[in-house]
C-alpha cells in the first residue's frame, strides 16, 4: 500500500506528461506536508485537537519521509499548531516529492526520463508504467463520493487533501 505522500505525489503528476499538473508552489508543498502529517497520525506519532499538534511517540517508522517530518516537529518543550506545523513541514515538501518519486520508479508505477529542453536545459519527467496503481485510487475516490458507502479514514484524509489543492477534477473526471 502507498503512503499518502506516494499517493499525492502521484495524483499530482500529469499522467500525459510525466511533470506536476499546474498548481501554485505553495498549495503542492502544504498538500505533500500534510500528507506526512497524516502518515505520522495514522501511525500513532501525532494527535492533534482543534488547537495543538502533540507528538505521542518519537521512535522512527522506517520511513525517512515520516521519520525527517517527526524529527522535525518533535522538538522538546515546543507546543506546535497544526497550521504551524504542515507550514514548517511544507519548506521540506520537495524532497518529500523527490522521495516519493524515486519510491514510485523502485516499484515500477513510473519511469525516470532526463533530457534538455532547447538543448541546453536538463529537464525530467515521470512517465506513468504501470497505472493501475493510480487507476485504482481514482475509482476508489470516486466511489466514495458518488455513492452512499462509508469511507475508510485513509480515502476520507486523500479526499480532503485533493481538495486542498483543487484536484477534484482530475479524480472526477
Amino acid at each position: 500500500m502507498l503512503s499518502f505522500v506516494e499517493e499525492i505525489t502521484l495524483l499530482l503528476l500529469d499522467d500525459t506528461q510525466g511533470r506536476f499538473v499546474d498548481l501554485p508552489l505553495s498549495a503542492s508543498d502544504v498538500v505533500v506536508a500534510g500528507a506526512a502529517l497524516m502518515d505520522l497520525a495514522l501511525a500513532n506519532r501525532v494527535d492533534s485537537d482543534l488547537k495543538q499538534l502533540t507528538v505521542v511517540d518519537t521512535k522512527p517508522t522506517g520511513d525517512d519521509i515520516l521519520d525527517d517530518a517527526l524529527a522535525r516537529i518533535a522538538q522538546p518543550g515546543q507546543e506546535l499548531t497544526v497550521s504551524a506545523a504542515v507550514e514548517g513541514l511544507a519548506a521540506y515538501a520537495e524532497g518529500y516529492k523527490e522521495k516519493a518519486l524515486q519510491r514510485l520508479v523502485a516499484h515500477k508505477i513510473l519511469r525516470e526520463e532526463n533530457g534538455r529542453f532547447l538543448w541546453v536545459f536538463p529537464t525530467r519527467r515521470y512517465p506513468v508504467i504501470d497505472d493501475t496503481e493510480q487507476r485504482e485510487v481514482k475509482a476508489r475516490l470516486r466511489q466514495v463520493l458518488l455513492t452512499d458507502e462509508i469511507p475508510d479514514p485513509r480515502d476520507v484524509v486523500l479526499i480532503c487533501l485533493i481538495d486542498a489543492c483543487n484536484l477534484l477534477g482530475l479524480v472526477l473526471t
